[in-house]
């Protein structure tokens, strides 16, 4: 074995199974002309070589940082050069990271820290891009060599300190990141509805199956979490037989909702059923009856239980899936999904396999803001529910996360929306909290996440009745929503700011119908009833809360967020009330 010290360059294609599933044999020649062109032109005239194939990258050696900054520059060019013509996702792109690098060599492979750190360092690329070390970046001339952009410090995965990089691009290369032309891709599971078929042959009774269809869209379509296709678009399929593998193909749809229905002498029996498109199984089926005039209500009792019962059933077959299935297999809205709804489970099992998924889904799609803002916001919940042994490390790595989603997305709502909930209730920052929650509400009003975490500014620093009106409106923009025991938790932390004690005791008992683990909402609880003097109440809920939490203390609790909030001063003397110990 010997010992070196050079400039490795690791680069891949972003997106590559999703680029191979769409157009393998396409994706495969593209990426043998890439090789080609290194191994012929690039790197013979760079002074390179090829250390290893990554399957769907490559290591690359060099002797200096000026011959790899080139080479990198001349890839991506020809990269560039061979996307054009092609449709925007067929098109490959590469990302690159570089790093200085001491490492071991035997005759198989090259070993070493370094080589593992420049494989990471890669990740903090976007396609097209370049992102260097320090080390790197100190043997450069900037504005010779190529020009710099400074990230700051980054957290690696599986590195233990936070790393100094920086972007790298062409000189007089500006901007360093190309503006995207494209939208950033969407994560939701997909829907498609199909106009319920009757049993029976009067002309009269066909409309009925529209509307079932119209009411079930217009419902799924007020939840954030779901993507809902146009009955315009759903209708061509209406008494088809075996739709799934169509509907998937032609409407990019991962689920569909179809049924059918009898109406007679003014009742009206409705058998829905949920398919995952994709294996065409069906996960869910319910039979729901009532009057045939209450599908013409504005709020149809029928049409909301069934769109509400369709909701919880995606949910439920996209977490599942993500529960029991290996992380690489999953698709991105699993992922996302199981890693929203798992982070907002009691089990600690759950909370760390949340974690798992978001960390999964940025890797596959590091440029993109929204799995980075609930990466943030589960790190803000690890220090709320107790879990964290250092609450200033996981508020520096919460707000690490929200800058790099707003270094891609600079308006994206819900990570201004989460940030602000962080310099709420970890840093008691006002000015920076109001700062943050007005952009998110600019940016998007009808983000939900950004008027519940208002009101939980209001309630801290405002007006707790403006407190109130934020939660209930945020339950309003998003009235299906998976987390509505949090939504009514929030709601509860409002109304008792506004010392409505009695609605609040409702609504946090709501809250544990769904989440009966949370204890947070079992800490307004015991808030609320401790003041209204229902002691007792307050004493069952506390054992409640201990067995969630054993080791709770006064002080304990106190360490969880930011001691500005009078809520949590009001908690904290409902605690003592109770006789909690102070340490």
């Amino acid at each position: 074995m010997t010992r070196s010290t050079k400039v490795l360059l690791v680069m891949d294609v972003v997106e590559s199974v999703r680029i191979m599933e769409q157009d393998q044999d396409g994706f495969v020649r593209r990426w043998q002309q890439l090789v080609e062109e290194a191994e012929q032109n690039v790197l013979p005239l760079h002074g390179g070589r090829i250390v290893k194939s990554l399957g769907d990258g490559l290591m690359l050696e060099f002797s200096n940082a000026q011959s790899c900054v080139k080479a990198a520059f001349a890839l991506h060019s020809f990269t560039r050069q061979a996307n054009s013509g092609l449709r925007p996702e067929h098109q490959m792109h590469l990302r690159m990271g570089g790093h200085l690098a001491s490492f071991v060599t035997d005759q198989h492979d090259i070993y070493g820290t370094d080589v593992n750190l420049t494989s990471r360092v890669s990740t903090l690329a976007g396609p097209g891009e370049m992102v260097v070390s320090s080390e790197l970046r100190d043997e450069l001339a900037v504005g010779l060599d190529a020009d710099v952009e400074d990230l700051g410090d980054c957290h690696l995965k599986h590195v233990e300190k936070p790393v100094r990089a920086y972007r790298v691009g062409p000189v007089g290369h500006a901007p360093i990141i190309p503006a995207p032309h494209a939208l950033p891709p969407d994560f939701r599971p997909t829907i498609a509805v199909i106009p319920f078929e009757a049993r029976s042959n009067e002309p009269e009774h066909f409309v009925i199956g529209e509307l079932i269809a119209d009411g079930v869209i217009a419902q799924l379509s007020r939840s954030p979490d779901i993507r809902v296709i146009s009955r315009l678009s759903t209708t061509a399929f209406r008494g088809r037989a075996s739709v799934m593998q169509d509907v998937e193909s032609r409407l990019g749809a991962s689920f569909v909702l179809s049924g059918s229905y009898i109406a007679s002498g003014g009742k009206i029996l409705i058998i829905a059923e949920l398919a995952d498109a994709r294996t065409t199984q069906i996960v869910w089926a319910e039979r729901v009856s009532g009057d045939t005039d209450d599908l013409l209500q504005a709020q149809s009792e029928l049409l909301n239980s069934l769109a509400a019962s369709t909701s919880r059933a995606l949910i439920d077959a996209e977490i599942q899936q993500s529960l029991v299935q290996p992380m690489p297999r999953l698709d991105s809205s699993s992922l996302l999904l199981g890693g929203i709804s798992m982070m907002h489970r009691s089990s600690v099992r759950d909370f760390d396999r949340s974690r798992q998924a978001l960390d999964a889904l940025i890797e596959r799609h590091g440029r993109i803001a929204t799995p980075r803002a609930w990466l943030a916001k589960w790190y803000i919940m690890r220090i709320i529910r107790g879990l964290s042994d250092s609450p200033h490390r996981d508020t520096q790595l919460a707000l690490e996360q929200t800058k790099k989603a707003l270094d891609s997305e600079p308006e994206n709502a819900l990570t201004l929306a989460v940030e602000g909930y962080a310099h709420c209730q970890l840093l008691g920052n006002v000015e920076e909290t109001n700062s943050r929650l007005a952009r998110a509400i600019q940016a998007n009003p009808n983000e939900p996440m950004a008027w519940l975490f208002k009101s939980v500014a209001s309630s801290m620093w405002g007006s707790a009745p403006d407190s109130v009106n934020e939660a209930e409106y945020a339950r309003a923009l998003s009235p299906i929503d998976p987390l509505g025991y949090y939504f009514d938790l929030l709601t509860a932390a409002a109304l008792l700011a506004d010392n409505a004690h009695e609605r609040a005791i409702d609504y946090a008992k709501r809250s544990l119908k769904l989440n009966r683990h949370h204890s947070p909402t079992l800490r307004v609880l015991l808030t609320a009833q401790t003041e209204v003097g229902l002691l007792a109440e307050a004493g069952d809920t506390l054992r409640a809360l201990h067995k969630e939490e054993p080791h709770l203390t006064v002080s304990a609790y106190l360490s969880m967020g930011s001691s500005s909030s009078v809520t949590r001063q009001r908690c904290a003397a409902a605690l003592r009330k109770l006789g909690l110990p102070e340490e």
